[in-house]
């Protein structure tokens, strides 16, 4: 214990004053004479022992009550645990991602408690020192050190970020080791993996207690059919994830398009469960449509609507090359005139002019490339089109590796018919594909005609682990025709494949909806005229930083500034895509990192972790740190209490 005006503590020489006044009894006394003192004598002797005790008695409070005065004017306080060095600046990171919106013990959003946090630190330290206010939104305000005050009015300004930050994106843009108060929920989902900093990081950590509650978000919506045509009926399927320790029972789930509520559905979530609810679209939906998928779930509601779009793309142009005349597999697999723009064209006579606007172009059984084929191919890999490749019986391997750029490609002798692998159903290409993953479905069999070395990021491969279907940036090429060599196009998987490749070539096939942890969204456009730039509307209008690439755009989010919802991106008087933005589903997941487990993601910095779950209790640990505990309050009432015994016992103690 220390004290703040230890030149006080001379007083307690004044204690000596009661211990004189109550060894020397000034007072006279007066002498009464009896007849017969031999009844009193007992009485005499009671009333001296009583009376010698309650003067000790009195003494005792006189000396307490004026030790404790004493200990009052000298301040006595408990020395602080923690000593911060000489420092005048201090960063403070304010966590405020929507998931700083659930509630707190003392019913207080998560924000609030975190703001309340900050302005205790900040009205801590001296005027003197100097404050870095960091939050998710990384602002330019937050780039240099400010004055109390204006830390206070930034403080006041503070609103919820689309953008959630894991703790190394936070520590790059801090950039210089020094004192850094973080105050955070500390999500395990969004902190990141563990960190190695230098010694000179000092990091308090301030966890906001986020009381613990169920939480329902959107996992995943798509369609069933992945094509999206004007005017085909198709389903909508939304998986939604319960994340806590209570049950959701009759959630009411609502599909809006265009503002207009067009289905709704009632599901029951267990603890930490899963579940998919579908919706049946209707014929007649064109163009671009905005859909909300929506629901009710209290108190956490900054993720109850989910934005996606409905854009529905024309048919998709597919153009085959196949050295004869006749109906191919290709052709009967691309039948349907309203998913597809068929046009099928014999070496002989092929116009490369239709190779300007198709999605997916495929070379089908031929076996040599001549000059001006290759010329018109190569024209159209340059702009980014995509390109199947079915081998002939008998290829001519020097063109095509001149072709395709596969140094690699040789033809293979005596091969023998072999049994293709199952398909690997983590591949993205197979997404929502196989209702059902067997492991006994069978495959068919193909005899390769050429291979390319082993390919561990095939599509689809030998049972021996050689490639059957590989793709090479916009090239997609088989190990064997479509012929007698194998049965893969009377095989059920054939399908599928192929509109997958249709889909994949198809450069208008845009995505439902993004995150905004995305950084860059592609848009498509054949041709853009002028320097004006492409703009993003939507609550706001934004001119994001952008790349012009041959038929399309490369936008880079200005995450900050991004919020959910609709953005029509246009080009002067053109909109040339909807996109929706979501927030990213893992700020939806509320659980935490234990305290005691906090300073295992920041090794090698000195790191201290606050342990308050309210401002209140928060402020005193606070104080107690780098402040110390004062006892000064305590010794006064002390003194208090003591006069009031002196006063007890002289009035009442006989």
């Amino acid at each position: 214990m220390s004290f703040s005006y230890p030149q006080f503590l001379w007083a307690l020489a004044a204690l000596a004053i009661p211990v004189i006044i109550h060894l020397f009894n000034f007072k006279r006394t007066t002498r009464l004479f009896f007849s017969n003192t031999r009844l009193l004598q007992q009485v005499k002797q009671e009333t001296i022992q009583q009376r010698r005790l309650k003067r000790y008695l009195i003494l005792a409070s006189r000396l307490l009550f004026l030790f404790f005065l004493v200990m009052a004017f000298a301040q006595p306080f408990r020395p602080a645990t923690q000593q911060f060095a000489e420092q005048k600046n201090i960063t403070l990171y304010l966590d405020n991602s929507y998931s700083m919106s659930a509630p707190v013990q003392d019913k207080l959003r998560g924000l609030e408690a975190a703001t309340a946090f900050a302005r205790e630190i900040v009205t801590l330290f001296p005027a003197e020192t100097r404050f870095k206010l960091l939050t998710n939104d990384f602002a330019p305000f937050s780039n240099t050190f400010k004055s109390k005050s204006e830390i206070l009015d930034q403080l006041a300004q503070v609103r919820f970020s689309s953008v959630a930050r894991k703790a190394s994106e936070v520590i790059r843009r801090i950039e210089q080791p020094g004192s850094v108060f973080w105050i955070s929920d500390f999500q395990q989902a969004t902190l990141g993996d563990a960190l190695v900093l230098d010694s000179a990081w000092q990091l308090q950590l301030a966890p906001v207690g986020l009381a613990p509650v169920s939480n329902v978000f959107v996992d995943s919506v798509y369609l069933a059919n992945p094509f999206r045509i004007g005017g085909e009926r198709n389903s909508l399927r939304v998986k939604l994830r319960n994340k806590g320790p209570r049950a959701v029972e009759g959630l009411v789930t609502r599909l809006s398009i265009n503002n207009i509520q067009v289905a709704t559905s009632s599901v029951t979530l267990q603890p930490n469960s899963s579940v998919e609810t579908t919706f049946d679209l209707s014929a007649g939906l064109r163009g671009n449509n905005k859909a909300v998928f929506s629901f009710t779930d209290f108190p956490i509601s900054f993720d109850n609507e989910f934005y996606f779009t409905l854009n529905y793309a024309g048919r998709l142009r597919i153009v085959e090359i196949k050295p004869e005349p006749g109906i191919t597999y290709v052709e009967q697999v691309y039948g349907n005139r309203q998913l597809f723009d068929f046009k099928s064209y014999t070496t002989a006579n092929v116009d490369f002019g239709a190779f300007q606007d198709a999605n997916l172009l495929i070379l089908n059984g031929v076996n040599r490339v001549d000059a001006a084929l290759a010329a018109a191919l190569q024209n159209y890999l340059s702009n980014q089109g995509l390109l199947l490749v079915f081998p002939g019986s008998e290829p001519d391997v020097a063109s095509y590796q001149n072709l395709l750029r596969l140094p690699a490609l040789a033809r293979v002798q005596n091969a023998t018919r072999m049994v293709l692998d199952k398909p690997d159903y983590q591949n993205p290409f197979f997404e929502n594909v196989f209702e059902e993953k067997s492991a006994t479905m069978a495959m068919p069999s193909a005899q390769p005609v050429w291979g390319w070395g082993p390919d561990r990021s095939a599509i689809l491969s030998f049972q021996n682990g050689q490639p059957f279907l590989s793709r090479f940036a916009t090239v997609y090429i088989a190990a064997s025709g479509l012929n007698r060599e194998t049965d893969f196009a009377s095989h059920a998987l054939f399908v599928p494949v192929m509109y997958r490749l249709a889909a994949a070539g198809n450069r208008q096939d845009r995505k439902p909806y993004h995150y905004l942890s995305n950084a860059l969204v592609t848009v498509f456009a054949d041709s853009l005229s002028g320097a004006e730039p492409v703009r993003m509307k939507g609550e706001q209008e934004l001119v994001p930083v952008q790349r012009r690439l041959p038929k399309r755009i490369l936008l880079e989010l200005p995450r900050y500034e991004v919020r959910p919802g609709f953005y029509a991106i246009t080009h002067q008087r053109d909109t040339l895509d909807l996109v929706a933005f979501n927030l990213e589903k893992a700020e939806s997941d509320l659980t935490t990192v234990a305290p005691a487990e906090l300073p295992q993601y920041f090794a090698g910095a000195h790191v201290s972790v606050f342990d308050a779950a309210t401002p209140e209790t928060f402020s005193t640990e606070l104080k107690a740190r780098y402040l110390g505990t004062p006892l000064w309050k305590y010794a006064l009432l002390l003194a208090l209490a003591f006069l009031l015994t002196e006063i007890l016992l002289i009035r009442f103690l006989k």
